[in-house]
């Protein structure tokens, strides 16, 4: 058998340290390899990744512009019973309680403490500023005789809330605290009001039914309202309210429907001022009344619940 030539086996790579096996796989000077790869080799890879990812942007640009056309940019495609949000909005109110409490919707505080009631008082403060810092832009002065014209909307003037107001702390420093309440903004929801005293809901408050009867025959022209009402959810809840005022009137005055995404849009809210029995936890719901408007308690639709105790 033949010897076979030295020149046919392989010899072993030669023993490098850690640093310098390091410095070669950098850059092997004997076959121009940097990172283990030739001149060439990157440059192929290199091409192939911007083609790849070019082609991976355009398929979703254009996935996405498919997609736009179909949108406006002003107003939701599906709008109102065809919406995910519907046809029926809900209340809020405000002061919300502490971020740590977030599902907490009680309002407690002592009313001697200015420590212990400044947290809602400038919450409260916090919630009207930013109406108040709202652009301006296409807002004017309405009334029920002069509703906006098209391309214009309804301006809130914060010292119509008075006494809400921050100067009288909104009745935080005695048991008559100031909550506000505002109506979720639907875009084209147009609310069916309640201005006839002869077709009431039954289960409308006696205290709005008179109210209403009253506007019809002193300020019929003022009727055109979604109307608000607070009450105690239970027998002892009633009791322990000893008053409620509405500023500046007892609920949203249509001129601010229906909501069309206009710039300078800012939804209606209503400041009640709640005189109560202190130490006493009390549960109160409040309402929004208009034909289209339905009540669920279970679900909150159309109202809102919260708990307050002065102490």
């Amino acid at each position: 058998m033949a010897d076979k030539k030295i020149g046919e086996y392989y010899s072993p790579p030669p023993k490098m340290g850690k640093w310098e096996g390091f410095k070669k796989f950098l850059w092997n000077s004997e076959t121009s390899q940097c990172l283990g790869r030739t001149g060439s080799s990157w440059a192929k890879i290199l091409l192939f990744y911007i083609i790849f990812y070019a082609a991976l942007t355009g398929f979703f640009a254009a996935i996405f512009a498919v997609f736009y056309q179909t949108l406006e940019a002003d107003k939701p495609k599906w709008m109102l019973d065809n919406g995910l949000i519907g046809s029926n909005p809900g209340l809020g109110f405000r002061p919300m309680p502490p971020e740590a409490n977030v599902e907490s919707t009680l309002v407690w505080y002592e009313s001697s403490k200015q420590d212990n009631y400044k947290y809602w008082v400038d919450e409260t403060s916090s919630f009207l500023k930013a109406y108040d810092d709202l652009p301006k832009k296409n807002q004017v002065n309405c009334s029920f005789e002069n509703p906006p014209i098209d391309g214009k909307v309804c301006g809130i003037d914060i010292q119509s809330f008075s006494p809400c107001t921050a100067d009288n702390n909104f009745g935080y420093h005695v048991a008559r605290p100031c909550i506000f309440l505002k109506l979720n903004k639907i875009y084209n929801w147009v609310p069916a009001i309640y201005n006839d005293s002869k077709a009431l809901p039954n289960d409308m408050p006696e205290e709005l039914k008179q109210h209403i009867k009253e506007k019809q025959s002193l300020r019929p022209n003022e009727t055109g309202v979604v109307w608000v009402s607070c009450e105690g959810e239970n027998p002892a809840d009633v009791e322990n309210i000893k008053a409620r005022d509405y500023y500046p009137r007892m609920g949203f005055p249509h001129y601010y429907f229906p909501f069309k995404n206009i710039e300078g849009y800012i939804p209606p809210i209503v400041a009640v001022q709640f005189t109560v029995e202190t130490g006493v936890l009390i549960n109160i719901e409040c309402k929004a009344w208009a034909h289209n408007i339905h009540h669920d308690r279970s679900d909150r639709r159309g109202s809102v619940h919260f708990e307050l105790m002065v102490d």
